[in-house]
């Protein structure tokens, strides 16, 4: 049994699943360890709750690899755990992946967006940092926007809580960009959006579906502490 977790950074996800993986929501607190339990010997993490509940624990995740469970993990809650697991076995995924494991970003509020519920397909509300980097690469690399608008937008996006980033409200503060230029940038910018978490999550779903046995024999014993045992 293969499991997949995902929601925002895939909405539709099914679409591009092969039959043997089930696709479940984002993951919370305890559902790695059950779908470890229910015999899945393939996980994939793409998203992940947080905020409101308590989220994926690093403790599940060993679980499962104590157990030859693979373990995938891109994108979004994926990347943060790979990032943080890829020593015991997890497998990391993808440029966000990348960029954490090698701690040239650290701030986990990157892959944060606001959006809507499960009944309205997950829609974006606003932008994951993530995101904004990559559009903002993109648009440099192509001289569609110059250096130094590329850094007064990531300077004011950074700056910006993840439920208020918007291309909108990102152009709205930068006071460096001149009202004649910042319509044209809002064109450009939504024109050349680069979604990377929806280009990780689905090279996430293509290694999922590739695979094909379960990991190696773990390199680490796991520990059934009494908050393991209580939980």
């Amino acid at each position: 049994m293969k499991v997949l977790f995902v929601g925002p950074s895939l909405p539709g996800a099914g679409r591009f699943v092969s039959d043997d993986i089930i696709v479940r929501p984002p993951a919370m607190q305890g559902d790695v360890r059950l779908a470890v339990d229910e015999g899945a010997w393939a996980i994939g993490l793409i998203d992940g709750a947080f905020e409101y509940v308590a989220p994926v624990w690093h403790k599940e995740i060993l679980y499962g690899l104590s157990k030859g469970v693979a373990v995938f993990g891109a994108a979004s809650m994926g990347a943060l755990r790979a990032a943080e697991c890829h020593a015991f076995g997890m497998t990391g995924i993808g440029k966000i992946f990348e960029a954490y494991a090698s701690e040239t970003r650290i701030d986990d509020a990157d892959v944060a967006l606001l959006h809507g519920p499960e009944e309205l397909g997950y829609v974006a509300i606003t932008i994951p940092m993530v995101n904004v980097d990559a559009t903002v690469t993109g648009c440099c690399a192509h001289g569609l926007i110059d250096s130094r608008e590329g850094r007064y937008l990531r300077e004011t996006a950074r700056s910006l809580f993840f439920k208020a980033r918007s291309w909108n409200s990102i152009v709205e503060n930068c006071p460096e960009i001149a009202r004649a230029r910042a319509h044209e940038l809002l064109r450009i910018l939504h024109h050349n959006y680069v979604d990377q978490k929806r280009a990780d999550a689905m090279a996430l779903i293509d290694a999922l579906r590739r695979t094909d046995t379960n990991s190696p024999s773990p390199h680490f014993e796991f520990n059934r502490t009494s908050l393991w045992r209580d939980g």
